[in-house]
């Protein structure tokens, strides 16, 4: 038996990744460097790997020469790529678009009559269609709101928080189910939604605040009957949307008895840092809701001096972290951003996988890139997690066990020290070493 091993480093700003192979011996009583991999212990299924098509995204897309938007999907969809089968997109408006905007903005249009996705038509949905035709699937597609039209706001604005007028509740269920049925009609599947983006946020550009109780009220008394009304119980509705560190008391606030149908799932972005606990205690406390994460990037307010290396390791030590904790998902931010980290229309620029040179019309391949697909490339979508055990607290390890009964580990090195592993499973061992800054993918 053989382990094929995928191994990237990082050295003076260039990139290396190189395949290999180790066999696997009787294991003869090794203790030190030991690494364990237990296939027969299974924890959650695993449903895959997306990321967010947002209008910054789909506005940059279009500026890029035909030959890079193929290099683009491929990277992310295609079968030598990242193999993506999620996407996130935003319901009107949110920073990363280039201006603010919304299906429709009459008060006395209770009927929908001015609804209408042309925003969305100019830049999201054809980059999504091209995902899905490289994809050569349909992929499963979240909808978040940011916020509702201003004239549903207590402040009247999309921006600087504000909330929803409880007499505009109903008005907005409404609203979010047609968005639904819109792209539904237009032919994509439409299997996720949540509530609110980052609910507990007033921020400079589209948001609304919700409290516990006010999500929760939206939810039982608006939302899921809306839901119900328009066929479209189907969606998968998770809750919250926001950073890990207090998911746990949202969702021991929204979910009873009552509420417990109406919840397929709680979402969590990283902002705020790890709190892996955070999500282990859910996934304790409320064993059958999925566990989605909606969002995550290298902001450049906060990680502007960080380097590729430390933004690659960012991710893969989330991802890990995560997936340990009881992860189901993992929906990465903007696919693609411009060579000034938008278009934002706040000001709020960020870091991307794939940065395009809109000007030049030049691709970048971030090492992040790379690192998710040290993950997204091997773990396929109905795989769950297995228990693994390893010896230091520099060396970070997941291990999967795919549908198709391969096993994946991926091992984390951040330490500036080569490291050695002995991996033992099932009564065999093999040795092979990491080498310093590095992340390795093993297949067997």
């Amino acid at each position: 038996m053989k382990i094929k091993l995928i191994t990237t480093t990082y050295n003076n700003e260039q990139k290396k990744t190189i395949g290999h192979t180790s066999e696997f011996f009787e294991d003869t009583g090794v203790e030190l460097q030991a690494v364990n991999v237990y296939p027969k212990i299974v924890y959650q299924k695993f449903e895959g790997f997306g990321a967010a098509i947002t209008e910054a995204a789909g506005y940059t897309f279009s500026l890029m020469g035909e030959e890079n938007q193929k290099r683009i999907i491929s990277a992310y969809f295609g079968p030598e790529g990242n193999n993506y089968n999620l996407v996130r997109t935003h319901i009107d408006s949110c920073d990363f678009s280039v201006g603010q905007y919304a299906a429709m903005n009459d008060p006395e249009d209770h009927e929908l009559k001015s609804f209408s996705l042309k925003r969305d038509e100019e830049y999201i949905i054809p980059m999504l269609k091209k995902a899905e035709q490289t994809a050569g699937k349909k992929l499963s597609v979240m909808l978040s709101p940011w916020s509702p039209p201003s004239f549903m706001k207590s402040n009247g604005s999309r921006t600087e928080g504000g909330s929803l007028k409880p007499e505009y509740r109903e008005f907005w269920a409404a609203y979010i189910c047609r968005y639904i049925k819109e792209y539904r009609k237009k032919g994509f599947h439409i299997t996720m939604m949540t509530i609110q983006n980052e609910p507990n946020a007033k921020q400079t550009w589209d948001s609304c605040l919700y409290t516990d109780q006010e999500e929760k009220e939206f939810l039982r008394d608006y939302l899921y009957p809306a839901l119900v009304k328009n066929e479209l119980d189907d969606i998968e509705v998770s809750i919250w949307d926001h950073n890990k560190e207090r998911m746990f008391e949202r969702a021991s606030a929204i979910i009873d008895e009552e509420t417990n149908k109406m919840v397929q799932g709680v979402a969590f972005h990283w902002y705020s840092g790890d709190h892996f606990d955070a999500i282990r205690l859910v996934r304790e406390q409320f064993p059958d809701k999925k566990l989605i994460f909606t969002e995550g990037c290298v902001e450049y307010s906060r990680f502007s001096e960080a380097g590729q290396l430390a933004n690659a390791q960012m991710y893969a030590h989330d991802i890990i972290g995560n997936i340990n904790a009881g992860m189901n998902a993992f929906i990465d931010w903007n696919l693609i951003l411009n060579q000034e980290g938008g278009p934002n229309h706040v000001g709020n620029y960020c870091d991307a996988p794939v940065m395009c040179d809109t000007d030049n019309d030049a691709v970048q391949e971030k090492l992040s890139y790379t690192y998710i697909g040290h993950f997204s490339r091997y773990i396929q979508p109905g795989a769950v997690r297995i228990a693994s055990t390893k010896y230091s607290d520099k060396l970070e390890a997941v291990s999967m066990k795919n549908p198709d009964e391969t096993i994946v580990l991926v091992l984390l090195n951040r330490s500036a020290e080569e490291m050695l592993i002995n991996l033992r499973i099932e009564g065999k061992t093999a040795s092979f070493s990491l080498p310093a800054g590095s992340i390795t993918t093993g297949i067997l």
